[in-house]
């Protein structure tokens, strides 16, 4: 059939990864999915073993083909085409755009592509023969190479042959380094990258430096002024004034606005950062990239798992805050995530589904993912936020609140909380927006992201970078004696998602080629999805720094 020969090129062979092959054993060449090369997401069906592989749109089905473990098999018609206009038709579509297809054997990815045009792109030809050469080391299959030979002009109303070989040789690969030929490291340990690296390093000195200097030299001779122990320098006019940060600490405890909407944003932040974690930690480990949608189910597993995470610091902090409403918070903290990411996969699904595409999620897999919400992530939330309640839930502020609000006093235009916020993520995003680049390449292109080292340690430095902005925003604020500070250097830090965004456009435009309806909205959708969840990881890290700093200031200064 047409739909067999086109998703040839997307073929998924796999043979039974992970166990020994004997002699003559069936090796099961998988067909996937086909689709334009510039467009990777828009691949058209051709069985998925895991959660990861459904979401992912991986569709496996058997090719039919007779191949088993060092059996050489010459020459051989397995398919004949009837080419009349309407098949030609989708053929040269097919070839206009590029159009790619993959196998596997073993877990094994090959790729090729259906045909190609003249230089005129008047005549057009489908590669008619595969050539499938495996290498083996015991009896182990560790490498897989296809090439496509058998080049035919598409003539209307012709037959078309399709034929295969396989050719079986002895090979040194290691089983355990089969993998390691799909990989790139020219691209990704590229001087760029360790550049990018030391300048986020030179960054991050840069901000501890400047924090050290507030918290040692700032706070303390506020703390001296406000004992009248010893006059101000220079130095202490330029970084606080007359009255200072102190005057506002009858208010600055002050339970924030929206209290129920901020707590569930701090739980959701905190759950995503040790999602973050355990998945880079898990992947520099097993390297999941070796297995098809691993990654996904990993990270799906390891969401529901850390549920508690968010329920514990949204339910601590709003209980904090003096917030009644709690099972109402702990139902838009345990959905806040979720609810966006199935928003956002519900919507891509429809023109998925109008376009054909694999990327169209199946219907028994939208249940499981809704069974997980319900049956796994809500009873961990709920665990939870009855742990943090009772263990951290009681007001501990080293300040007493005044009953009556503190007006807050004019100030100069660059310390409103809105200029903080659009001016706080810009270091962050500064420290990984290198990263982001390798990143959407791997996602977005055909790299395989494998460096999870150097995720883990931009992880780290966008955490140190984040909170160090984020305090030194909060300190000029509260010199401003203004004490809105938690909805602050939660914007602020989160507003690096912004920036993120907006490179996502300068990517889309200037280093892809992708086009069309679906693609455009699967990639501006999951991107919108991917900012969010970094923004509201971002906020959170830098509320929780920041909250740290300032019970930690509170507590030290002398109050009259």
């Amino acid at each position: 059939s047409v739909e067999l020969t086109v998703g040839e090129g997307v073929v998924l062979a796999e043979a039974f990864a992970s166990s020994d092959c004997k002699s003559l054993q069936e090796v099961v060449l998988w067909m996937n999915t086909v689709g334009p090369y510039h467009n990777r997401q828009e691949t058209y069906n051709h069985y998925h073993e895991t959660l990861g592989e459904a979401l992912q749109g991986v569709e496996l089905e058997f090719s039919g083909l007779d191949i088993k473990f060092k059996d050489d098999v010459m020459q051989t018609t397995y398919c004949e085409i009837d080419l009349d206009k309407g098949r030609r038709d989708a053929f040269v579509y097919a070839i206009k755009n590029h159009y790619w297809y993959q196998m596997y054997i073993d877990d094994l990815p090959i790729w090729g592509i259906v045909g190609e045009a003249d230089e005129n792109g008047e005549d057009y030809y489908l590669w008619t023969y595969k050539k499938l050469e495996i290498g083996y080391n015991g009896n182990r299959i560790v490498d897989v190479n296809l090439t496509s030979e058998g080049k035919v002009k598409l003539v209307p109303n012709t037959k078309i042959q399709m034929s295969y070989s396989v050719k079986w040789k002895k090979s040194d690969v290691k089983f355990e380094d089969r993998f390691d030929k799909y990989l790139d490291p020219s691209f990704f340990q590229h001087r760029i990258h360790w550049f990018s690296i030391f300048n986020s390093f030179m960054m991050v000195i840069f901000l501890v430096g400047l924090v050290s200097m507030i918290l040692m030299r700032t706070l303390r001779k506020d703390y001296a002024r406000y004992s009248k122990e010893e006059e101000m320098d220079d130095m202490d006019r330029d970084l606080g004034d007359e009255y200072g940060w102190k005057q506002v600490h009858g208010d600055v405890f002050r339970p924030s606005s929206h209290p129920l909407i901020f707590s569930s944003l701090i739980g959701s932040g905190c759950q995503i950062f040790a999602v973050s974690l355990i998945v880079i930690v898990v992947a520099m480990i097993e390297d999941l990239y070796t297995e098809r949608g691993s990654m996904l189910s990993t990270a799906i597993f390891v969401y529901a798992a850390t549920s508690p995470v968010n329920g514990y610091f949204g339910g601590s902090l709003y209980a904090r805050q003096g917030g009644r409403r709690w099972i109402k918070q702990m139902f838009i903290g345990a959905f806040l995530i979720p609810a966006m990411v199935c928003g956002t996969a519900f919507f891509i699904n429809f023109i998925a589904i109008y376009y054909h595409a694999s990327r169209a999620i199946p219907f028994g897999t939208m249940v499981a993912v809704c069974c997980i919400c319900f049956f796994v992530i809500l009873p961990l939330n709920l665990v939870g936020t009855i742990l943090g309640r009772n263990l951290s839930g009681q007001p501990n502020f080293p300040c007493r609140v005044n009953a009556v609000p503190r007006p807050i006093p004019e100030k100069k235009w660059f310390m409103e909380p809105a200029v903080i916020v659009c001016l706080g993520g810009i270091l962050p995003f500064g420290s990984i927006f290198i990263e982001m680049y390798f990143i959407f390449t791997s996602f977005w292109a055909y790299k395989i992201y494998y460096v999870y080292g150097f995720m883990m340690l931009v992880l780290v430095i966008l955490c140190i970078v984040t909170v160090c902005v984020t305090i030194v925003c909060t300190y000029f604020l509260l010199n401003a004696e203004d004490y809105r500070w938690q909805w602050t250097s939660f914007l602020s830090a989160a507003s690096t998602a912004i920036y993120v965004y907006m490179y996502s456009f300068y990517y889309y435009f200037f280093k892809t080629k992708m086009y069309g309806l679906f693609q455009t909205s699967f990639y501006f959708g999951y991107m919108a999805v991917f900012s969010t969840a970094l923004g509201i990881m971002c906020g959170a890290i830098g509320y929780m720094g920041t909250s740290a700093f300032v019970r930690k200031i509170y507590t030290n200064v002398k109050i009259d």
